[in-house]
C-alpha cells in the first residue's frame, strides 16, 4: 500500500490556491486521509492530539496507528500545537469524534479567525445536547453567521479513499461561493466532490446511517443475506429521510451521496466500523467488549441514543433506529430484531416515507 495515497495527489481541474494554508484537527483514519486529499491542493498541517504521534508522522509520513503501510504525502506536516495550526490557517477542517468534538475545537477557539471557513468531518450528533456538529461549530465559536460552517460527507470508507480508489463526496455549506472554493479545496482526480447548501439533510443523513448499519451488521451477525439487508437499507433510507425532512433537510438530499450513498457504503462493507459492531452484536457478543477492541470510535455506539430523541422531539417513527437502541442500552437481544421489525403493522409503503 506505500505510495497509495500519493496516487490522489494529481492536479485537478479548478484547482485551489497552493499556497492556502488550512489545517486538519484530528489524525484519525479519516483525519489523515482528508489532509492527504487537500495537500494536493493547499498547504496542510495535520494535528494530533498525541504528541508522539505527530512526532512519527512527521518524520515517517505514515500514520502506523490509524493507516498502517500506507504512506502520506510529504506535503502533510503533523503536529502537537493546536493553537499555532488554527491561527496560521484559512480553513479549519474538523476530524474528532462528536465525543469529544467541542472539547477539542474549544481548545482551538480563540485561534480561530472569526471569518475562516470550519468544515466538520464528524458523522454523529452531541450527546448532552442533541445539536449536530456544525450547530456545536457555532456555539462554540460564538457564530450568528453561519453560513461558512459546513460539513464533508459521503460514501467515504477512510481506507479506500487511502488507496487511491474513484470516490465520491459532498461538501455542505449554505454560503455557495465558499462552497465551490472548498470544493477546489478536496477535489483531486481520484475524489469527486460535489456541493449542496443542505447542511442540515447532509449532517441528519451522516448521523443517522451509522445508526442502520449497526442494525444491517446485526443481520448479517445473525446469518440473514440479501434480501434482508436491502428491505433493511432501504426501509432505513426511509427513517433516514422521515427525521432529516422534519429537521429541515431537502428531500432530494437523501437521494444523493449523502444520503443513500453512504447509507449502502456503510451498510454492506465489511470495513465499516459500525456495521462491525452490529455483526458482532449478531453473533451473540456484548457491546462493551466489541468496543473495548476496537482502535477507531463506531460513532453510532453513542449517537443513537441522540438520534432518537431527536426523532422523539419531531414526532418522527424509527423501528429500525428505536430497536438498535435497545440492543445497544436496553439489553434487548439481537436475535429479536428482524422477527419485531417483520411483525410490525403492515403499512402501504410511500406511507413510511413520509
Amino acid at each position: 500500500m506505500v505510495g497509495a495515497v500519493a496516487r490522489n495527489c494529481r492536479h485537478a481541474p479548478g484547482r485551489a490556491q497552493r499556497n492556502m494554508k488550512t489545517c486538519m484537527i484530528g489524525a484519525g483514519s479519516w483525519g489523515t486521509t482528508v489532509a492527504a486529499v487537500m495537500a494536493d491542493n493547499v498547504d496542510v498541517t495535520l494535528w494530533a492530539r498525541d504528541a508522539d504521534l505527530a512526532k512519527r508522522l512527521e518524520a515517517t509520513h505514515e500514520n502506523d496507528r490509524y493507516l498502517p503501510g500506507i504512506q502520506i504525502s510529504e506535503r502533510v506536516r503533523a503536529t502537537n500545537d493546536l493553537a499555532a495550526v488554527c491561527a496560521e490557517s484559512e480553513v479549519v477542517v474538523i476530524a474528532v469524534p462528536s465525543h469529544g468534538f467541542r472539547e477539542v475545537l474549544s481548545a482551538a477557539a480563540p485561534s480561530i479567525a472569526p471569518d475562516v471557513p470550519v468544515v466538520s468531518l464528524s458523522k454523529g450528533v452531541e450527546q448532552e445536547t442533541y445539536l449536530r456538529m456544525t450547530e456545536v461549530v457555532a456555539d462554540v465559536l460564538g457564530r450568528k453567521d453561519t453560513s461558512r460552517i459546513g460539513v464533508l460527507t459521503g460514501p467515504n470508507l477512510a481506507q479506500e479513499v487511502a488507496e487511491g480508489q474513484p470516490t465520491a463526496s459532498v461538501v455542505a455549506m449554505t454560503d455557495e461561493d465558499t462552497a465551490r472554493e472548498l470544493q477546489k479545496v478536496f477535489m483531486t482526480r481520484t475524489f469527486r466532490v460535489y456541493t449542496n447548501p443542505d447542511v442540515i439533510g447532509c449532517e441528519i443523513a451522516g448521523a443517522l446511517k451509522n445508526v442502520v448499519a449497526i442494525g444491517a451488521g446485526i443481520a448479517a451477525g445473525l446469518g440473514y443475506g440479501d434480501n434482508t439487508k436491502a428491505a433493511l437499507i432501504t426501509r432505513g433510507l426511509a427513517e433516514l429521510a422521515r427525521l432529516g425532512i422534519a429537521l429541515g433537510g431537502d428531500p432530494l438530499t437523501f437521494s444523493g451521496l449523502a444520503g443513500m450513498g453512504d447509507l449502502v457504503a456503510t451498510c454492506a462493507s465489511e470495513k465499516s466500523r459500525n456495521r462491525h459492531v452490529g455483526f458482532e452484536l449478531g453473533k451473540g457478543r456484548k457491546i462493551d467488549e466489541i468496543v473495548a477492541e476496537m482502535k477507531m470510535v463506531a460513532e453510532g455506539v453513542k449517537s443513537t441514543r441522540s438520534v432518537l430523541e431527536l426523532a422523539a422531539r419531531a414526532g418522527v417513527e424509527m423501528p429500525i433506529a428505536a430497536f438498535v437502541g435497545a440492543i445497544l442500552y436496553e439489553g434487548a437481544r439481537a436475535a429479536d430484531m428482524v422477527p419485531a421489525l417483520m411483525l410490525r403493522e403492515a403499512k402501504p409503503e410511500l406511507h413510511g416515507m413520509r
